[in-house]
C-alpha cells in the first residue's frame, strides 16, 4: 500500500512538478524556480532575497519597517491611490520579510498579470519615500510594539531567543523596540533596501498559468531595475547549552512556558527523514507525540504542548511551548524535560515508529495538493541545497527505515537534554 501510494506521488510529481531554470541578469546567472499549472487561471511572481531578513538588521526593526514601506504604494499615487488601482484589477503586490529573506510578490489573474508586472515596475521606480508614509508606518508599528507589552507568549518567546542565542544576531529583537522605531530614518531604509536587494542575490519563484519564457520575460524585466549588491554568507549560530532558566514576572493567571535547546543537524543533511520522524514523535504530532501524551493526556497539565526541530541556514534548534496553572508550573517544567531525557536515553518502539510513518505516508498528497504548496516545497529544496525530488526520496526513507536506525539517531542528539527555559509567571510565584 505503501509502495502504491509512493508509485502514485511519483507519477502526480511527473505531472506537476516545479523545476529548476536560470535566466541571465547582466553578469549574473539568476535561479527560478518555475511550475506551470494552467487549471486555474492565475500568475503568481515572487522575488525572494536571500540573507536580506529580520538577520541582517543594521538598526533592529529595519528589515521589516523597510518591507512595510514598500507596501506603502508610490510617491505619486500614495497608499490609498495605489492600492484603488491594484483592487480595481484584483491585483495584489506585497512585500514581507523573515529571519533570512526578504520577498516581494505579485499575483494576479492571467488576464491581469501584464497590468501587475507593470504596477510593480511603477512601484520599485517610485517607492513612497516620504516622510508621511514613514509615519504612518512608525505609528502603526509602535502601536503594535505596544500590544506586544502584555502578549505573554510573545515576551516569554523573545526572553527565549534572548537567552538561547546570546550574543547572536538571533537574541536581537529583530521586530524593533519603541525606541529604535521611534528614531529610524528615511535615509536608513533607502540604504537598507538598496545594498540587500540585488539581482544576484535573488531567487524566482514563478507558477501558475504561464510559460517558462513569459516568466523569464517578466523577471529580466524586473531585475534590471535591481542593483548588484554584496554577497554575505548566513550567520551561523548555535543555541546556547548551559541550560538556564529565566523567570518573567507578571500580573498574569497562567504560567507562559517556552523551551529550547541545541540540535547539532545541519539544514541540508541527507537524513532530514529522521529529524522529521523524531519531530513528529517527540512534540509535533499533537496527541500523538510524546510531550502531548505525558504531559496534557496523562496529567492534565495544559491543552496543549508543541515542540519542533527547526533546521535553518543560520541555526538548528529545538524549541516549544505551553501554558499551564501557577500552581503546576515547576511539574510541567520538569515533565519538559524528563520527556526529553527519556526519549534521548531510550528512543522509540516499534509501534510509534510504525504509527508515524503511516501518518507521514498517508498525509503526504495533503502537503502537495496547491501550486503554492509545491513552489514552496521546491523554493525550499533549492534554498537548502537539495534536489527538487528531495521530497520523493525522503518518503521512500520513512516506508524503509528501522527501528535501530531511528533509536541510533535520536541517541545522537543528547545535546536535546540541555533545555533553557522562558517562563512569564507571577510575582508570588517568585518568592
Amino acid at each position: 500500500m505503501k509502495k502504491l501510494l509512493i508509485l502514485l506521488l511519483t507519477l502526480q510529481g511527473l505531472l506537476m512538478a516545479a523545476s529548476l531554470e536560470h535566466i541571465t541578469i547582466k553578469d549574473t546567472k539568476v535561479p527560478v524556480v518555475f511550475e506551470e499549472g494552467k487549471y486555474i487561471p492565475i500568475v503568481s511572481l515572487q522575488l525572494v532575497f536571500t540573507n536580506a531578513g529580520h538577520l541582517s538588521n543594521t538598526i533592529d526593526g529595519l528589515a521589516d519597517m523597510s518591507s512595510k514601506l514598500l507596501n506603502e504604494g508610490t510617491a505619486k499615487e500614495g497608499s490609498i491611490g495605489f492600492a484603488t488601482k491594484l483592487d480595481a484589477h484584483a491585483v495584489d503586490i506585497g512585500s514581507h520579510v523573515g529571519r533570512e529573506s526578504f520577498v516581494i510578490e505579485v499575483s494576479a489573474l492571467k488576464s491581469e498579470f501584464p497590468y501587475a508586472v507593470e504596477r510593480l515596475l511603477e512601484l520599485l521606480k517610485d517607492p513612497n519615500y516620504s516622510n508621511e508614509a514613514l509615519e504612518q508606518i512608525k505609528y502603526q508599528k509602535i502601536g503594535w510594539l505596544k500590544q506586544k507589552e502584555s502578549d505573554f507568549d510573545y515576551i516569554a518567546a523573545s526572553k527565549l531567543r534572548a537567552t538561547l542565542f546570546k550574543g547572536s544576531v538571533l537574541a536581537r529583537p529583530y521586530d524593533g523596540t519603541v525606541e529604535s522605531i521611534k528614531n529610524l530614518k528615511l535615509e536608513d531604509i533607502k540604504t537598507f533596501l538598496s545594498t540587500h536587494l540585488g539581482y544576484n542575490n535573488v531567487i524566482g519563484v514563478v507558477g501558475g498559468d504561464i510559460t517558462k519564457e513569459e516568466a523569464g520575460e517578466y523577471l529580466t524585466q524586473i531585475l534590471s531595475l535591481f542593483p548588484k549588491v554584496a554577497i554575505k554568507e548566513v550567520e551561523k549560530v548555535t543555541a546556547s547549552d548551559k541550560k538556564e532558566t529565566v523567570l518573567i514576572d507578571e500580573d498574569t493567571q497562567q504560567a507562559y512556558i517556552f523551551f529550547g535547546a541545541p540540535f547539532h543537524f545541519a539544514y541540508n543533511a541527507k537524513e532530514q527523514y529522521k529529524a522529521k520522524i523524531a519531530e513528529y514523535l517527540l512534540g509535533g504530532a499533537g496527541f500523538g507525540s510524546r510531550m502531548m501524551e505525558e504531559i496534557r493526556v496523562k496529567r492534565g497539565l495544559t491543552y496543549g504542548v508543541y515542540a519542533s526541530l527547526r533546521r535553518t541556514k543560520s541555526v538548528s534548534y529545538m524549541s516549544g511551548y505551553l501554558q499551564t496553572k501557577l500552581s503546576t508550573q515547576d511539574e510541567a517544567k520538569n515533565l519538559i524535560q524528563s520527556v526529553v531525557d527519556d526519549f534521548v536515553k531510550n528512543g522509540i518502539t516499534q509501534k510509534e515508529l510504525d504509527d508515524t510513518k503511516q501518518f507521514l505516508l498517508g498525509s503526504e498528497p495533503l502537503r502537495t495538493e496547491t501550486l503554492s504548496q509545491r513552489l514552496g516545497r521546491a523554493y525550499n529544496d533549492y534554498y537548502y541545497e537539495r534536489p527538487l525530488n528531495f521530497a520523493k526520496e525522503q518518503l521512500e526513507k520513512i516506508e524503509s527505515v528501522t527501528l535501530k536506525e531511528m533509536n541510533d539517531f535520536i541517541k545522537s542528539h543528547p545535546e536535546l537534554s540541555n533545555i533553557t527555559f522562558s517562563i512569564v509567571t507571577k510575582k508570588e510565584k517568585l518568592k
